[in-house]
């Protein structure tokens, strides 16, 4: 929603910006330590010019690495032209904000076949409304400034939090606030355990110098990814990634790849788990901490969900954006990936039926698969 603020609504710092006119330097200053009262790590500003990142879109695009997310082509305009999607846009404010937890155990979930691996950012609630609310707020904060010394004049902004057609890793690097990692999200001193929001404002502020990259000859994301899904630097094919395959894909999981994504449900983290960087990484706000036990449960259990109870139990969650049917398809794969036990087999036996043909297929590929595994364990040595 776009908003315009002209009125006094909030009392923020005390120290006058100016006597008769807006300080930009001292605005900018104040909007970064009010950003990181709200719970932001990092705040930092930019030009809303994409020119040079929107060039890098289009030959993605054009690749077709982008694969059934129709919605990049169609609002490739709006990304290039940010005073397209909200008129009066001249700067864009870029914030960071962690959400990594001590207590999570990526590493010994991923590689017990029996659990479920949920990408670290959907463990808990949902970032789009948090992040929004923070930088409204922090709007709110800017527009009562702007009262004490120019009232009436309008204030045009908008809050984003990979809410709408936003290039939002170039705005962090442009706004210094992160560089881009190899593996193409925004990564900082303090990793990549983060999520982004921007807000484009009338402002017209003083830009922050553009993030220097850290990465060096590490390649590790490179290395780590489990279906190679980063085929150069820098460059990823959506196509293979395990992120887009369950989560942006509405279709069948390709068969080849059905074996690569192992135990990993929703979204993939293993590019973020190599990287030194987040050794340094912040802990995030408690409403990012891990809800319904999801950092540590049985496939078996979640495949054992109706829709009724996926959709009280993931309530508030990004989650739910898969839907139950996508959501069975995921952990009927991995569920295929498993130890071939009786358990397992029993579970998905369960769904043989299900109204769904994509549940269908997906349970018939691991029925098969899991069978497989079993007769050739019951094979004797030659």
């Amino acid at each position: 929603m776009l908003t315009m603020h002209s009125k006094h609504s909030r009392t923020t710092d005390n120290a006058p910006l100016s006597n008769n006119a807006i300080d930009k330097t001292a605005l900018a200053g104040k909007i970064k330590r009010w950003g990181k009262e709200l719970g932001f790590s990092s705040v930092g500003i930019a030009r809303a010019d994409v020119a040079k990142a929107s060039a890098r879109l289009e030959r993605w695009l054009e690749l077709g690495r982008h694969g059934g997310m129709d919605y990049m082509v169609k609002h490739r305009a709006l990304r290039a032209a940010p005073a397209a999607l909200v008129p009066g846009t001249i700067s864009v404010i870029s914030a960071r904000m962690p959400y990594w937890q001590q207590s999570t155990e990526s590493e010994r979930v991923l590689v017990n076949g029996d659990l479920a691996y949920i990408s670290r950012y959907a463990l808990g609630r949902d970032y789009h409304r948090k992040v929004r609310r923070q930088l409204t707020r922090l709007a709110e904060y800017i527009a009562t400034a702007l009262a004490e010394t120019q009232p009436g004049v309008p204030f045009i902004y908008r809050a984003f939090s990979d809410s709408a057609p936003v290039m939002e890793v170039e705005f962090a690097i442009q706004a210094g606030i992160a560089w881009r990692g190899k593996h193409t999200l925004a990564l900082a001193r303090d990793g990549s355990w983060h999520f982004l929001g921007e807000l484009y404002t009338s402002l017209d502020l003083p830009a922050d110098a553009v993030g220097n990259e850290h990465c060096g000859t590490c390649s590790r994301c490179l290395e780590t990814c489990p279906t190679s899904a980063i085929v150069a630097p820098y460059e990823i094919d959506a196509n293979r990634c395990v992120s887009y395959l369950t989560i942006e894909l509405h279709g069948p999981i390709p068969l080849p790849l059905r074996p690569l994504i192992g135990n990993r449900i929703y979204g993939c983290d293993d590019c973020q788990l190599c990287c030194p960087w987040n050794r340094f990484a912040r802990i995030g706000d408690p409403d990012f901490a891990a809800r319904n036990g999801l950092d540590n449960v049985r496939l078996v259990d979640l495949f054992a969900w109706d829709a009724q109870e996926f959709e009280q139990r993931l309530a508030g969650s990004p989650i739910r954006r898969v839907g139950h049917t996508r959501w069975l398809r995921n952990v009927a794969v991995a569920l295929g990936n498993a130890a071939p036990t009786k358990d397992v087999e029993a579970a998905l036996l369960t769904r043989g039926d299900h109204p769904s043909a994509l549940v269908r297929e997906h349970v018939a590929w691991a029925l098969s698969r899991i069978r497989g595994a079993a007769s050739l364990d019951r094979c004797p040595e030659a």
